[in-house]
């Protein structure tokens, strides 16, 4: 329990001092007493410039890794597999694809991307459990199939890029993870859908529990187990949808840091999806962070600097797979 107690208090302060970094650094550059002193009078223009510019950009980074984190542990409930997450397995370029498909075809509809990218999404999630399906789910077929699936889906996207419209560059820019240019309206959109979900998932957590045993014992015990796996599944889709629709594309938050979280506070989902909540929020603020200003004015998008340290993690836990499960 000390320990579970001491990594939450440890992750809130670790999260409470990247906001801060974040909103000090970058092309202005402003202290601590500056920043709060111009937050709580709002005469100083700095302060003003970075309220308007940096803190959505902020907000937004952090509800989509917090989103992307916790749909990773929902889906890794359902699917009773730790290689899970919408990024990899092609949940998350559905949604990408979908909603660049809509919005090409009709701009006007560019402010539904959530909707599109959530049908997308659903879509995704469907293909794999279909195509991955054969008298049960193999942890390693599952993850394969939705890595072909999440190639296929984003080739397609990319190849939108030689269309040449205005509308498909707008969009292109919104599913893009350079989290430059967000705006209130942007984390009014993601605080809404997110945090619907996110509180959702927090309802589901004892139905996650209960899915970790067999079927039959969670049948016994009154868990309805197809329309719980149904109900966490389109909660799950929903944050993995929002998080792309606003934040773009960004793969493996929900591999690492659903399984670094329970190496700290253990596999109890009612702690588990808050922890990698606050996890998925510092590792993606973190991410944009250093992609802003490590090369500074050029920028590294936050979904490359995930892919370097995703797809080694990836590789470490197939090979951990495969020993578990002698495939």
């Amino acid at each position: 329990m000390a320990k579970k107690i001491g990594s939450f208090i440890i992750i809130i302060i670790l999260l409470i001092a990247a906001v801060i970094v974040s909103a000090m650094t970058g092309s202005i550059k402003v202290s601590v007493i500056e920043l709060i002193q111009g937050l709580l009078s709002g005469t100083n223009e700095q302060v003003e410039v970075i309220k308007d510019l940096r803190f959505p950009r902020i907000i937004v980074s952090m509800l989509t890794g917090a989103a992307l984190a916790v749909s990773g542990v929902l889906l890794q409930a359902v699917m009773k597999n730790p290689l899970a997450d919408a990024g990899v397995i092609g949940i998350s370029s559905g949604a990408g694809l979908v909603s660049l498909l809509v919005v090409t075809i009709f701009p006007g509809l560019f402010f539904w991307m959530p909707l599109f990218s959530f049908i997308g999404g659903a879509f995704a999630c469907y293909l794999v459990y279909a195509l991955s399906w054969r008298s049960g789910l193999s942890p390693l077929r599952l993850i394969l199939v939705g890595i072909a699936i999440n190639a296929t889906f984003t080739g397609l996207g990319q190849s939108f890029n030689y269309r040449g419209s205005y509308a498909v560059t707008s969009v292109n820019q919104a599913i893009s993870s350079i989290f430059t240019m967000k705006t209130w309206q942007d984390v009014n959109i993601i605080a809404v859908y997110g945090i619907v979900g996110l509180l959702l998932s927090l309802l589901l957590s004892s139905w996650c529990n209960m899915l970790s045993l067999q079927d039959k014992t969670a049948k016994n015990l009154g868990l309805r187990v197809t329309r719980a796996r149904l109900i966490i599944s389109v909660v799950a889709v929903l944050l993995a949808s929002v998080a792309t629709a606003i934040g773009g594309l960004i793969a493996f938050v929900g591999l690492l840091v659903p399984h670094i979280a329970r190496l700290l506070v253990g596999s109890d989902h009612k702690v588990l999806i808050p922890f990698s909540a606050l996890g998925g929020a510092l590792l993606i603020l973190t991410a944009d962070t250093l992609g802003r200003t490590v090369l500074a004015p050029t920028e590294i998008p936050a979904s490359i600097i995930m892919t370097v340290i995703g797809g080694p993690f990836l590789i470490f836990m197939l090979r951990k797979s495969d020993r578990v499960h002698g495939n």
